[in-house]
Parts: structure tokens; C-alpha cells; sequence
């Protein structure tokens, strides 16, 4: 035996093994079966066998290996002694890499002489990386079945008409772009499975399959297909969605047997009659009736249509029947067609922060961008209307989608979203079209794999993970219903951290849905790969449990003892009847109820940092962010030359759409007018994607003499969120609980502040002013000296959009060279001068601080103009002149 294990070049472990041979072969060999994919040392226990029971071995007319073995090649020379053979199955996928994934087999080719296998009808070479098909296989004449799906071939051989009596073949997710001719010689071939592959067009001898009855085509490139395909009358089902079909042949109406078309996801705008009143085609997913051009025809078509180009201060545009191309300053495009609007129409926008009282996540959505609001609400265009929007693209987007959702006034739904990447600036933007203006963002999501499911029932898989199927028998169903298959792979690591068990192991978690509210009328059948490292062969059923949970998440339930669960080494079967999440558990702790409930929590938290910096120029302007755990050491990387402050806070977990607040304590304060500001302590919502930042300043409330003052900023949360589940909520009782971290502030010795002396400073000397009006409230020396104190080194780019000229510009600049606070003096008297009899200069004021980027002190003028507005008022209704003009309040909200 050991000199056997020698020759054929085994290691220890085989020779170890060998000794037992003979009791292997009564657990593994059974009927001239041989399956030994089941065992991670298959191929050795295969050489023990054939050494020590040869004459046994040679009569297996079937044989399972995995080709994740090592030994394979060394198997791989004996297989041509089994004459007997007729199935064989060299399949990889048994094997998982870190992430749980598949693993593909190393099998890259046969060896010349398994061609002499006579008997062998069934070969299955699936998850393995073959680029060309192996030669050796058109010579097995009688070879009927043959699975190549999921390798790595980009053609097939042009003989392969010569395997005549083929009667399925299954080579989907390939690499195949086109195929041959011959393949119409398979006259005999009944199902040809060629999915998710790169097939750009079919040969016109594809219409030769005269048998066929299954014809998958779907997840290619095809832009036709040929009318041949008219003449496969046992044709009963076509697979054609997601491809780039534009047009469809009649004739397909005219199959005799044909029971299922599916024709969704393609780009047709037209279907034949004959074919659009088939009961059994399916069309979803196609811009059927649109006008709108193709992406290369809009930049063609668009060039002689006028293009606007709206600066940030702008919130409206006019759109009439020529069309136009349209681009804000924040980079969102929209593209009116000619004839989208019939009469000349003014279109008004505006960018809104997500507010999770009406913005609703679903769960495990991401927001990658803010709202858009386009008014008039609900207006109809003749034509659809294109959108793009940028987002952030975060690296944590795999194996999810990205979709443009909007507000129907009632409800949020997603629109068909096209996403692309510009190579320039490689931002991300999300393409969509629409008849009606409403309210519009960009989320990721979990991805979606639908389907519809008639009476006679179908087969749903998840594309996320293709082990993961769904089967729905023969009358399943009295009416068509669609369902929807969401997946969330969860990881081992993740796993880990939340339970701090190192062996505890969960399936991805499974969402399953429908538009019906009745349940199905006979079982559904799920299939659901077991965790990580568990095999059927090692499987502890008192360890493993099948978690029930409603749809929204917010309770979960041990089901095990109420279905039967059926395993095979790499998966676990059961029957449902209605739908909802599903998750497979296995522990190596006694199972507590609720610890699934936890975990599904912690997946959808983040670990964030609260972060307050200074300002080096002006240390009381105070910017406070709050940071998911990656973007900390980028954020104060890009901000340190301007900002100084505290460390970073420790890690605290939030939800997605939390609200928070930020109080000032120990003698530091702040403006309480602030509309954000609520009992003192600055609103905030936290969005992952989003800048969750303000900045604001800092003061004293007592005099403090010139002295440094020391106080802090604390975060709290707030308010909680409809979303957090019951038992989070339950954590936060009492005031301890609802702190989150707290973070030093120093404000620095105080100086001279500017204006305190009537008297000239260091040459200055500030007249009296008066901008804007009594009615609307007016900005005074000292208003614009505070508001002075908060401009910094950009004071440039303020001024010019004052209405300064470059030649004012660079005089004050070299007036007061080396004394930025001078400059901007300078600079904020000057323009005031020049506007003291300008009714509306405070406006201007506050639209010239937007368009420089500092909304901070634009909303500070607002501020200080709604005190001046109060008290005007309130001196009106003491004398008993109270203003009843709805006039003067349009005009005060409008500023």
C-alpha cells in the first residue's frame, strides 16, 4: 500500500489512509456509485479505492469528484480506466474562500484519452476555469448532457455540431461571444442554456434546433436575433430578458407550443401586435412608447438645443417647446427633449437635507446623495424628462444597486436608474426618466431579483448568490403575482465581532416579498446554503436554527421545530407557504432567543466619531462634524491647515437617519436665534454618506475680562428615529444613555474686539450705518463688525461677489498688506458705502455669502435681520400699529 501511495505520488495523509481501504469502500461504493465530492480528500480516498478494490472501482458507471482537490491531476490519469463510465461529474464550487464565496475548480483542461470513454452520456465540468472547451470531448460518441457553466470559455469549437446526439448543454456565465455555425447540427438537442454571457448575435442555423423546447438566452449583448428562430416549433419557453434587443421578429407569435416569451430589461420601443397580445410575454423593463434618445443621440440631438448654466444663487429656469439642456451649480443635469412641454413653463428646484420623518429607508438602504425638489409638483410633460444626479460612491457598495428614488406624494418608490462613472472626475451619477416632478435622491440598496409567477410555477435564483433559488411548483398560484428575492451576505467576521464567538457562523440573510396579500396555495420551496465551514457531513442539527421575521425586521422567531429541514453537504432545504426574512443560524452556544433580533441590529449601525475643530484665525468659529469610523483620518487630514481642535471622540454606534443634538456647557454658549437650535443644543441628522458638519461660533455669556475661557461640547441623541427597533430603544432610558461623547473647547485670550472704541483703530474709523430698512430690520456698524470677525482669507471671492471690482480688490488688498483683519474691514466698509441707499442690499448681502460658500454667514445675517424685524414689530403693536399686510410678510419671507 505504500509503496502504491508513492507511485502515484500521495502524501502522508493517503498512506495513512490506505489502511483503511477496504472499510471505505462499503461506506463509499454502493451500486457502481461512486460519490466522492462530498469529501474534502475525495481524489485520495478515490487512489485508496482503485488500489485496494480495483476490480470494484472499474465496473462505477458513476463517479462525483470535487476539482477543488488537490489530487485531481493524479486522479485525472486513472479515469480512462474506468470503460464502464457513463456520468461524470469533475464540479468545483464545493470549496469557500474567505468570504464565503464559491471557490472554482482548478481544472483547465482533460486529459486526450478520456475521449475513449465510450459509455460516458453525462459530463459535468462546472465552477472549474476551462478556456477553451477540452478537444477529447467531441469524441465521445455518446455523450448526451454536458454542463460547462461557470468557467472562464470564450468560444466554442467550430466542430462542436459533431456531438449529434447532445441533447443538453448548459454554458451559462461564460465568457462566449459568439457561436458556431455547426451548432445547428445538434438536431436532437432539446434544452441549451447560454445565459450571462457576452453574445452579441446568433447564426441564422440556430433556427436547425428543430427540438428544442428551452432556449435560454438571457444576460447577453444581443442587439437582434434571427428570424430562423421562427422555425424551433417545439420551442416552448425563451429566455430574452436583459439584453439589447430593439426589435423582436413577428414570427415568434406564430410558435405553436411557445408558452413563456420573456422580453423584459431590453431597450424595445416597439413590439409587434402579434406578440404583445400573447398572454404569456413578459415586457417590464422596457422603454416601450419613449421618445427619449439614446445616450449617444441625446449629445447629438442636444448640441443645437440651448444649454443653461445656473449659478448657485439661482432656484428657477424657463423651459419651452424647442427643449434644453439644463445644468445647476451643484452638477445635476436634466435634458428636455423638444415637445416635452407644450407651453412655456417655469420649473423652480431646490436641494433639501434628507429628513427621516418622511424621507423612510427601507432596510439596509444607503443614502448617497440629498433630495431634490422640482416644482410645479405633478406637472406632465409631453415627453420624458432625463435626470442625473452625482453621489457618493462609497467602496461598501458591492453586490448592491444603486436607484434614483421619488416621492409620489403618498409613498417612495425607485425608478429604472442607469449609473456611470465619468473617467475625467470620476464622479458617480445615477440616470433616470420621468413624466411627472416631485421629490427625487439617489439610495443603494440590496439587490433585487424578480420575477413574475403564473399557475404553472417558475424558478427564482439570487444573482448576489446563486446558491440561494427559490422553486414554485405547478399550481402554486390561481393568478399571476410578482415576488422579490433580496440578499445580504453576511460575513464571518462580522459575525465574530458582534458575537465574540469565533465559531459561530450565519447563511446570508434572505428577504422574500410579493404584491399579493394571500398566501401561496401550495409550499414554496427554499434553498439556502448552509454557513461558512459547515458541511452536511459535520453538520450539528441541535446547533443550527431557522430564524423567522416579519418585513419590517422588528421581531424574530425560532422556526426549526415548525418546518421540516432537509441538508445535503452544501445546503438546507424547507417549505413555505408565505413570505418574510429568513436567516439560517448555527452557534456553538445553547440558542437565546433575541440574539438573532440583536446581531440584525448591529448590521445596520455604524461606528462614527464626533469631531469639534477650530478655525487658526478665528478659534471661537467652531466647526462640529460627526464622521463614520473610515472617514476620520481623511477628514482631518484635508481640513488641518485651516482648523485646529481636540482629538477625535471614542467610537459610538448610530442608526442611518438619526437625529442628534450638540450642547455647549461650562461658560461657552451660543446663539440661541439659530434655527437649528432647539433648548440650546444644535440639531443634527446623521447620514453615513452625507457631510454631517456646521459651523458656528462660540462665545461667553458673562464678560470674561480678556481671559481664556475652557468649556466643552457634548453630543446627545435625540428625538428617536420610528426606524430604531424596540429593543434599541430600550437601552436609552434614563439621561446617562442618551450621551454620547464629549470633546474639549478652549476659546483663547480675549482681543481688542473691533468697534468696541468709538475712537479710530489703527487709522479705521466705522460711520454709522444703517443698511436695509425699519419694515425688514437693519444691519448696523456693529452687526458688520461681528460679521466681519467671521470672514477669513476668502474674503476675495466675497467681495468680488459683492460687486467689487478686481481694481477695488487689489487696492484694498495692497492698502493693507500683511493685516488680513484690515483687509476685510476694508473690504465690508467699502461695499457698504457704496450701498447705503439701496433698499435691498441686505439681501444682496446674504445671496453674495452663499455664492462664496459661506452659508454660515448668511444665516447669520438672517438672523441678526430677524431680531431687527421682531422689534420693529414689536414697537408697532406697542403704539398700536400693528402691520395687517400680507404684503410685507411675502417680501420678509423672501429675503
Amino acid at each position: 500500500t505504500q509503496k502504491m501511495a508513492e507511485l502515484l505520488g500521495l502524501g502522508d495523509e493517503c498512506r495513512e489512509g490506505a489502511s483503511g481501504a477496504s472499510a471505505l469502500t462499503g461506506s463509499c461504493l454502493a451500486d457502481n456509485r461512486l460519490n466522492l465530492d462530498v469529501y474534502p480528500d475525495g481524489c485520495c480516498r478515490f487512489l485508496q479505492l482503485f488500489k485496494g478494490r480495483r476490480g470494484e472501482v472499474v465496473q462505477v458507471e458513476f463517479l462525483r469528484l470535487s476539482s477543488n482537490d488537490h489530487l485531481l491531476g493524479t486522479t485525472l490519469g486513472i479515469l480512462p480506466h474506468l470503460k464502464h463510465l457513463k456520468s461524470l461529474v469533475l464540479k468545483g464550487g464545493h470549496a469557500r474562500d474567505e468570504f464565503g464565496s464559491c471557490q472554482h475548480g482548478s481544472l483547465t483542461n482533460l486529459p486526450p484519452n478520456i475521449g475513449n470513454l465510450r459509455c460516458l452520456t453525462h459530463l459535468d465540468l462546472s465552477f472549474n476555469n476551462l478556456s477553451t472547451l477540452p478537444s477529447c470531448i467531441l469524441h465521445l460518441p455518446s455523450l448526451r448532457v454536458l454542463l460547462v457553466s461557470h468557467n472562464s470559455l470564450v468560444a466554442l469549437p467550430e466542430d462542436f455540431g459533431s456531438l449529434s446526439k447532445l441533447t443538453f448543454f448548459s454554458a451559462m456565465k461564460n465568457q462566449l461571444k459568439d457561436l458556431p455555425q455547426s451548432i445547428g447540427e445538434l438536431t436532437v438537442l432539446q434544452d441549451l442554456y447560454l445565459s450571462e454571457n457576452a453574445l452579441e448575435f446568433l447564426p441564422e442555423e440556430v433556427g436547425n434546433l428543430h427540438n428544442c423546447t428551452e432556449l435560454d438566452l438571457s444576460g447577453n449583448h444581443l442587439s437582434s436575433i434571427p428570424d430562423s428562430l421562427a422555425n424551433l416549433k417545439s420551442l416552448r419557453r425563451l429566455h430574452l430578458h436583459s439584453n439589447l434587443l430593439v426589435t423582436v421578429p413577428a414570427s415568434l407569435a406564430s410558435l405553436p407550443n411557445l408558452s413563456r416569451l420573456d422580453l423584459q430589461n431590453n431597450c424595445l420601443r416597439a413590439v409587434p401586435s402579434e406578440i404583445q397580445t400573447l398572454p404569456f410575454v413578459h415586457l417590464r423593463g422596457n422603454p416601450l412608447g419613449e421618445t427619449e434618445p439614446s445616450p449617444q443621440a441625446d449629445e447629438s440631438s442636444a448640441r443645437g438645443l440651448r444649454r443653461l448654466f445656473l449659478a448657485s444663487g439661482e432656484d428657477s429656469f424657463s423651459v419651452t417647446s424647442e427643449g434644453c439642456k439644463v445644468v445647476l451649480a451643484c452638477g445635476i443635469h436634466f435634458y428636455f427633449p423638444p415637445g416635452a412641454a407644450s407651453d412655456p413653463l417655469r420649473i423652480y428646484f431646490r436641494t433639501l437635507a434628507p429628513d427621516p420623518r418622511w424621507v423612510k429607508l427601507r432596510h439596509h438602504d444607503v443614502l448617497l446623495s440629498g433630495v431634490l425638489e422640482l416644482q410645479p409638483h405633478g406637472v406632465k410633460f409631453q415627453q420624458e424628462v432625463q435626470i442625473r444626479m452625482p453621489y457618493a460612491s462609497p467602496q461598501t457598495l458591492h453586490q448592491r444597486e444603486v436607484v434614483v428614488r421619488t416621492f409620489s406624494g403618498q409613498s417612495w418608490s425607485d425608478l429604472r436608474t442607469r449609473v456611470e462613472q465619468k473617467r475625467k472626475s470620476k464622479k458617480h451619477v445615477a440616470h433616470c426618466s420621468v413624466l411627472h416632478f416631485s421629490w427625487f435622491l439617489v439610495v443603494s440598496r440590496l439587490v433585487q431579483n424578480k420575477c413574475k409567477v403564473p399557475t404553472e410555477g417558475t424558478l427564482l435564483f439570487s444573482s448576489v448568490d446563486p446558491n440561494i433559488k427559490v422553486t414554485f411548483p405547478p399550481g402554486v398560484t390561481e393568478e399571476t403575482r410578482s415576488v422579490k428575492l433580496q440578499v445580504l451576505p453576511v460575513s464571518a467576521e462580522e459575525m465574530e465581532e458582534i458575537t465574540a464567538d469565533a465559531e459561530c457562523r450565519a447563511s446570508p440573510l434572505l428577504c422574500l416579498s410579493q404584491d399579493s396579500l394571500m398566501d401561496f396555495l401550495r409550499p414554496v420551496r427554499i434553498q439556502l446554503p448552509l454557513p461558512p465551514g459547515v458541511t452536511g457531513l459535520n453538520l450539528d442539527r441541535s446547533r443550527l436554527h431557522l430564524l423567522h421575521g416579519d418585513l419590517e425586521g422588528q421581531t424574530w422567531d425560532d422556526i426549526t421545530g415548525q418546518v421540516v429541514l432537509e441538508f445535503t453537504h452544501l445546503y438546507a432545504v424547507f417549505e413555505v407557504t408565505h413570505f418574510s426574512w429568513y436567516w439560517l443560524w448555527y452557534t456553538t452556544k445553547t440558542y437565546i432567543g433575541g440574539i438573532a433580533k440583536k446581531v440584525y441590529e448591529r448590521l445596520r449601525m455604524y461606528q462614527v466619531n464626533f469631531i469639534a475643530l477650530q478655525r487658526k484665525k478665528d478659534p471661537e468659529q467652531v466647526l462640529l462634524q460627526c464622521v463614520p469610523k473610515h472617514k476620520v483620518d481623511p477628514v482631518l487630514k484635508k481640513l488641518q491647515d485651516r482648523y485646529r481642535g481636540p482629538e477625535p471622540s471614542d467610537m459610538v454606534e448610530m442608526f442611518e437617519g438619526e437625529q442628534f443634538f450638540a450642547a455647549f456647557e461650562r461658560g461657552i454658549s451660543i446663539d440661541m436665534d439659530r434655527p437649528d437650535c432647539v433648548d440650546g443644543r444644535l440639531s443634527f441628522i446623521f447620514y453615513s454618506h452625507l457631510k454631517n458638519m456646521k459651523e458656528i461660533y462660540v462665545t461667553s455669556p458673562v464678560d470674561r475680562k480678556g481671559q481664556a475661557v475652557k468649556g466643552q461640547v457634548s453630543f446627545y441623541r435625540g428625538a428617536i428615529p420610528e426606524s430604531i427597533p424596540e429593543d434599541a430603544s430600550r437601552r436609552r432610558k434614563g439621561p446617562d444613555s442618551l450621551w454620547l461623547a464629549t470633546l474639549p473647547i478652549k476659546l483663547p485670550r480675549l482681543k481688542p474686539r473691533w468697534g468696541e472704541n468709538p475712537g479710530p483703530l489703527n487709522g479705521f474709523s466705522f460711520p454709522p450705518l444703517n443698511l436695509g430698512n425699519a419694515e425688514t430690520g437693519y444691519l448696523t456698524q456693529a452687526n458688520l463688525l461681528s460679521i466681519a470677525r467671521r470672514v477669513g482669507a476668502d474674503w476675495q471671492t466675497i467681495g468680488l461677489n459683492l460687486g467689487l471690482t478686481y481694481q477695488q480688490i487689489e487696492r484694498i488688498g495692497y492698502n493693507n498688506r500683511e493685516d488680513l483683519d484690515k483687509q476685510i474691514l476694508d473690504m465690508l466698509f467699502s461695499w457698504a458705502q457704496q450701498n447705503l441707499e439701496d433698499p435691498d442690499c441686505v439681501s444682496k448681502l446674504i445671496t453674495a455669502m452663499k455664492e462664496s460658500g459661506r452659508q454660515d454667514i448668511a444665516d447669520e445675517v438672517k438672523t441678526i435681520v430677524e431680531l431687527g424685524r421682531q422689534k420693529y414689530r414689536e414697537s408697532i403693536r406697542r403704539v398700536g400699529l400693528e402691520q395687517e399686510s400680507s404684503t410685507e410678510d411675502s417680501a420678509i419671507a423672501m429675503m
